[in-house]
């Protein structure tokens, strides 16, 4: 089981890096449209729709990387006062309660609609007329790599590797010394 959740965990933590390195590209396609436009006059009239899209692009992509690390928002102030036993049976209650009903729910509906988009030709209204469906495609793509580090972990909860098992240890360690 251990070698299955350290592959589910890879896709996303290699998806998430190379994701996060278009950040790069996001603002140097900005700080292009900014020197262009205030230093030398001359605005671009794509810079505008395509960081739309990349910031789009960006943000929904880096789900599976979030969860990963758990860098959700999360409230969890009753569940933090749970044993460890009955904290995990929660945990695996909510994910399948509402988790993967959700990710099921977003991975069929944004399939239907870039499969849409794609058949219509559909593009953007601004400047530049961009192709929608490679955006909506990415909806679809990041709705598999929510369910993945989903079925991770739950299997991490299955097995005892709980997120919040260091968070305490971490804890035991500034309060103890």
């Amino acid at each position: 089981m251990q070698s299955v959740i350290r592959a589910l965990d890879a896709i996303n933590e290699v998806v998430g890096r190379i994701v996060a390195c278009l950040s790069i590209v996001f603002a140097a396609i900005i700080l292009y449209d900014v020197v262009m436009r205030y230093a030398l006059n001359s605005p671009t009239r794509w810079a505008f729709d395509v960081t739309t899209q990349m910031y789009a692009f960006y943000f929904v992509m880096l789900g599976g990387y979030a969860l990963k690390h758990q860098s959700h928002v999360r409230v969890d102030l009753l569940t933090e006062t749970f044993s460890d036993g009955f904290r995990r049976i929660v945990e695996i209650a909510g994910y399948v309660i509402f988790y993967f009903p959700f990710t099921y729910v977003f991975l069929t509906r944004s399939w239907e609609f870039a499969a849409r988009s794609y058949a219509q030709g559909e593009t953007t209204y601004g400047a530049v007329q961009l192709p929608v469906y490679p955006l909506k495609m990415a909806m679809t793509v990041a709705a598999g790599l929510l369910l993945i580090q989903g079925i991770s972990e739950v299997l991490k909860l299955l097995i005892g590797d709980y997120y919040w098992k260091d968070a305490e240890l971490v804890e035991e360690t500034h309060h103890g010394s």
